[in-house]
């Protein structure tokens, strides 16, 4: 039986015209309708949740998308076979893992490079142990975290992953997680020229000026591996001293490599002492 409010069309005077907006969107800033239609583009919610989201985050939207993202995704039967026979199409068909041919293959439907540095944070989502592959709990858990369940809707999340690197916790978090996933099984430490490769893909992001200053030093002076404590004080150090040097303490707890840079800075005439 027809519900009662069904059976009497609503009434309106003759020549009104009816704006199919709702109501909420005319009391919205033009810079705010802007933002929730980005918001929408990017992750592909509805503009109720977009609007849920944006609010609860004060209309910062690098925010909204945290807020978005952490709510817990439904997870129906539908859902858990897409991201088998998605898993399968990736997946060694001797292991139940996506091993290197697997990744390059899935990058090429995302139309991505393998290096492009969209796949370490599809790794960090995914929690991934080691580059170039995902255990099938990797790859289900990262994906269901993000809410996806085919290659279209990953693709659409590339957006919204590349913004993660602007972020200042995640890129520390992603930069601490890339030691581990980018050195080789069973090392504590990073080859040399890993390092270099990794440190020249991250801080292309950041846009730290000194870089390459330090790839240099690294090959002229040092020459061995780099440890965990190493990689991860290089990040503060970036972080903290300005690019001039005119901040950096020389009695401060710095690694004796990172010492040994600033030294290679000043005679190399880099920056004045």
């Amino acid at each position: 039986m027809n519900n009662c409010k069904d059976s009497f069309p609503i009434q309106r005077p003759f020549g009104t015209y009816h704006d199919p907006s709702p109501l909420w969107q005319h009391k919205l800033s033009r810079t705010n309708r802007d933002k929730l239609q980005q918001f929408v583009s990017i992750t592909g919610a509805s503009e109720k949740s977009a609007l849920q989201a944006l609010k609860a985050s004060d209309w910062q939207i690098e925010a909204a998308f945290d807020v978005f993202y952490s709510q817990p995704q439904p997870k129906s039967n539908g859902d858990m076979r897409r991201l088998e026979e998605l898993f399968n199409r990736y997946k060694d068909p001797y292991s139940d893992m996506i091993l290197a041919e697997g990744v390059s293959v899935l990058c090429s439907d995302l139309q991505v490079e393998p290096q492009d540095i969209v796949t370490l944070v599809l790794s960090w989502h995914m929690n991934a142990a080691t580059a170039c592959e995902f255990s099938k709990e990797e790859f289900f858990g990262g994906l269901q975290a993000l809410g996806i369940d085919s290659i279209g809707k990953l693709q659409e999340k590339l957006a919204f992953m590349r913004s993660e690197l602007k972020d200042e916790q995640k890129f520390y978090e992603i930069y601490n997680f890339a030691f581990g996933w980018a050195k080789e099984k069973g090392q504590k430490s990073f080859a040399l020229d890993t390092a270099i490769g990794m440190w020249q893909l991250l801080f292309a992001e950041r846009e730290w000026p000194l870089v390459n200053h330090w790839c240099d030093f690294l090959q002229d002076r040092h020459n061995k591996t780099i440890s965990k404590d190493t990689w991860a004080q290089l990040l503060e150090f970036a972080r903290t001293v300005n690019p001039l040097l005119s901040n950096y303490d020389a009695e401060g707890a710095w690694p004796y490599l990172i010492d040994e840079f600033v030294e290679y800075l000043y005679d190399k005439s880099v920056v004045d002492k």
